[in-house]
């Protein structure tokens, strides 16, 4: 039976090394980003064997944040716009009141980031609102871009006019970096718990290349325990 939806819009060590992002000249760059893109690649192809049986391909692997490449800058972090949930799961209570979901949301991602990647300066979308609060008319508010179609997998550079959007925005706020939350989705699994996956997205808003991506899986009673779960998957190595 399809699963029906209520849309909401607004590794551990050994498994697989953290891809850097491209830094350094425009041609040491350029190489960089050409053996990220050939990794992910890679990861992506292994991610769809299929089971035993032939059914369902097995889901990709989460990708760790790829923090040593961008330690020390100043990353955006947007907020989220696209979050989902089976109606099986009856989670609707948590969910009804839209503002306050997904500000929920953006708040345990964003506390989550400062907590276990404090390397990099994140600068949050609380941050991101007032510096888009201060030019009206020049930037656009990171809640009404249409970041949320950075979510496909076959994506590779960031289509226009979000692109042009997250430049600017990221020129007055934060450095070349952005990291997108760009869909938080919560299904029910086969033994009836909930499960939240969560798709990032890193974008080189300068080039407008996508070179980092990955979908964060976790289980939990409610939908704020198992983000909370997915997003440690994120960061290996910690409790």
């Amino acid at each position: 039976m399809t699963a029906r939806f209520v849309v909401l819009e607004r590794s551990h060590p050994g498994q697989v090394a953290t891809p850097r992002l491209p830094r350094g000249s425009a041609g040491a760059r350029a190489r960089r980003l050409g053996l990220v893109l050939a990794a992910a690649a890679l990861l992506l192809a292994c991610g769809g064997k299929r089971t035993s049986d032939g059914q369902a391909p097995e889901p990709e692997p989460t990708l760790p944040l790829p923090t040593a490449g961008i330690a020390g800058q100043r990353v955006g972090v947007y907020p989220l716009t696209l979050l989902t949930a089976a109606e099986a799961l009856d989670w609707q209570p948590y969910l009804t009141a839209r503002r306050e979901a997904l500000d929920r949301a953006d708040s345990i991602i964003g506390a989550l980031l400062t907590e276990r990647s404090p390397e990099v300066t994140w600068v949050l979308p609380s941050e991101l609102r007032r510096a888009a609060a201060r030019a009206p008319g020049m930037l656009t508010n990171p809640d009404q871009m249409g970041s949320a179609i950075l979510r496909s997998p076959g994506l590779e550079q960031i289509p226009d006019p979000l692109r042009s959007q997250m430049r600017s925005l990221n020129g007055v706020a934060a450095d070349r970096y952005a990291l997108v939350p760009a869909a938080l989705v919560f299904t029910r699994t086969p033994g009836g718990r909930g499960q939240a996956e969560l798709t990032l997205v890193m974008a080189d808003v300068r080039s407008g290349l996508l070179p980092w991506r990955t979908v964060a899986r976790g289980e939990g009673d409610d939908p704020w325990e198992a983000l909370r779960v997915a997003f440690k998957t994120l960061t290996p190595g910690l409790p």
